[in-house]
């Protein structure tokens, strides 16, 4: 997957453009657009000032046992990414949804899941650790293994308890619920059913105490979950769920009151909204999800950035995947007074989705995300961006 020389310079040129006219520093593809299909991309600044992104490619995803974690190099101080390379397989198994992230002692975490009998309900979740990743290429993984979770009978009081406090439901949607909420209400009772499904997206919240709060979703349960650990990594607990009808793919931010915040990709009853929920006790328990106004079909992303303010990503439509935007919020999501848009494109002109967000010591957001611009230029973009050359709408 080398770069040719006229697409480098298109690159380069490119990218001084957008340096002197937009908030966007610099975009480009990590890889030249390809037919097989690449999504799912996760980003993490390494302490040498390299990039490392990951993602899943295949021939399809759930349905597709050659479905593997790769992954691309970008080295301090340089434009063009490596050549991408291998970063978890599991023989016969779709691998999908990789999430990375640095621990709070600089220990290296690959999270992904392994999709059992193709049905992403018995997907496995999957970890790999390193603490050799400098060198060019892939991690050195020193340790790799499942976590398995075990939610127990609160979970399915916490359900039935929630279910209380949402509207009246006149839709239907997820694997197990068919038409009725009372039908995942009787699913939280099912042991089996609610310890396995539990999937990656977004990346985690680190705590200054050790704890990790990794969020997970379930395509069954149509729901949320965090796998939380307080000793930096190397054993996980679930939380109770945080309910709702379609809250999935939670992204977390911190208040300055210690809270926590998720905000959520729909996958409910229409009209589509980013859902909201908050945590008063790090993690361990959450609110019911209410709608905000902000549309949503398919990915959220969320950042609380070193100066306080909130950072929102995602695809603020309701009919597709043609535009990404990036909100900016001063008072902690009551309003989002600053706006740019990454992505817009004419109506079903491609797909854009599943960011990823992070922020460097030098205050710039660095992006990956999805980019399908058709069925034969499909890739993973890098996108930098300068907040403080978003304007106030």
């Amino acid at each position: 997957m080398k770069l040719p020389i006229t697409l480098l310079l298109f690159t380069i040129s490119f990218q001084i453009t957008f340096a002197q006219s937009s908030p966007i520093v610099r975009s480009t593809l990590i890889f030249p657009g390809q037919e097989k299909h690449v999504h799912g991309s996760s980003l993490v600044n390494l302490p040498n000032g390299d990039f490392l992104s990951v993602w899943f490619y295949g021939s399809g995803e759930r349905t597709a046992d050659d479905v593997k974690i790769m992954g691309a190099r970008l080295k301090k101080g340089e434009t063009v990414w490596s050549e991408p390379f291998e970063m978890a397989d599991t023989p016969h198994l779709p691998d999908c949804n990789p999430v990375l992230f640095l621990n709070q002692q600089g220990k290296l975490f690959l999270v992904w899941i392994a999709v059992q009998a193709n049905q992403w309900e018995q997907s496995i979740l999957r970890v790999k650790t390193s603490t050799d990743y400098t060198k060019s290429g892939p991690p050195v993984w020193n340790w790799q293994d499942n976590i398995l979770l075990k939610p127990d009978e609160r979970f399915a009081n916490e359900v039935a308890e929630k279910f209380k406090k949402l509207p009246e439901n006149t839709a239907g949607w997820a694997g197990y619920a068919r038409k009725y909420d009372d039908m995942i209400i009787e699913a939280a009772k099912d042991a089996p059913k609610r310890s396995i499904g539990w999937m990656t997206r977004i990346k985690p919240m680190l705590m200054e105490n050790g704890r990790i709060v990794l969020p997970l979703y379930s395509d069954g349960y149509n729901f949320s979950l965090m796998a939380i650990s307080d000793d930096f990594g190397t054993t996980w607990k679930p939380s109770l769920p945080l309910v709702g009808r379609g809250p999935i793919q939670p992204a977390l931010a911190k208040r300055k009151n210690g809270n926590l915040v998720a905000y959520l990709r729909d996958s409910g009853d229409e009209p589509t909204r980013v859902h909201y929920s908050e945590s008063s006790d790090k993690g361990e328990s959450w609110t019911a999800s209410v709608k905000t106004d902000i549309p949503n079909t398919a990915s959220v992303e969320l950042l609380t950035l070193q100066d306080g303010t909130w950072a929102f990503l995602g695809n603020d439509i309701d009919d597709g995947r043609y535009r990404v935007s990036l909100y900016l919020s001063d008072d902690e999501g009551k309003t989002w007074n600053r706006k740019t848009r990454l992505e817009d494109h004419p109506r079903d002109k491609g797909g854009y989705s599943y960011p990823c967000l992070i922020q460097t010591a030098d205050g710039l957001l660095h992006i990956t995300y999805s980019a399908h611009a058709d069925n034969k230029n499909k890739s993973i973009k890098y996108v930098v961006v300068d907040p403080k050359k978003i304007t106030k709408l």
